[in-house]
């Protein structure tokens, strides 16, 4: 115990508390600089050059992810629609064909079935596109999305390293290597 009743260990929880307290000060005010738009330091950023390429990488495919499900499915829909109206005007000239005994009629009731078979072939395309479909949409919701939380985590993590850095900044300029007291300082930031 020392002269004010408290033994040690409280001290020693004392100091963590306010290591804790200034961790979250430099935090805090890393993120306030980031949501702000100040400029950081320039070597802080340009360490991270790399990575925020990959970011920006990573951004790039997920937005053409998105896009490719957005065009597979108004591809789908209009081949089903094409394949739709082809086999109603080869329907419609098989008809007509029936009525009429001449070569024309003959010629409508081979283009019917050249249209009808053409919109059946259209139409086998279809299952190949869903399935393409349903395997970039589980691309999307698994590795898209893990990959979106392990970025957050990281981003949270280069936040706190960010801090830290202009804690060590700031605790450097004052620096005086002659005081023991300051460089133990500087060690623990």
């Amino acid at each position: 115990m020392d002269g004010y009743g408290f033994s040690s260990p409280v001290l020693g929880e004392d100091r963590s508390v306010m290591a804790r307290m200034q961790k979250k000060f430099w935090k805090t005010k890393q993120v306030l600089i980031k949501a702000t738009g100040k400029k950081e330091d320039e070597h802080v950023v340009a360490s991270d050059a790399d990575l925020d390429a990959k970011l920006e990488f990573f951004r790039s495919i997920q937005t053409t992810c998105t896009e490719l499900l957005k065009v597979i499915e108004k591809y789908q829909q209009r081949i089903t629609r094409l394949s739709q109206e082809e086999n109603e005007l080869g329907l419609f000239l098989r008809f007509q064909a029936e009525h009429d005994k001449t070569k024309a009629g003959s010629m409508m009731n081979a283009t019917s079935k050249a249209l009808c078979t053409s919109a059946r072939q259209r139409l086998a395309l279809c299952a190949p596109l869903q399935r393409m479909e349903q395997e970039m949409e589980t691309f999307r919701r698994r590795a898209i999305a893990d990959t979106l939380l392990t970025i957050s985590r990281m981003e949270k993590a280069r936040t706190e390293y960010r801090g830290a850095l202009l804690w060590m900044k700031d605790v450097s300029q004052e620096l005086d290597p002659d005081t023991y007291k300051q460089l133990e300082k500087f060690r623990k930031v």
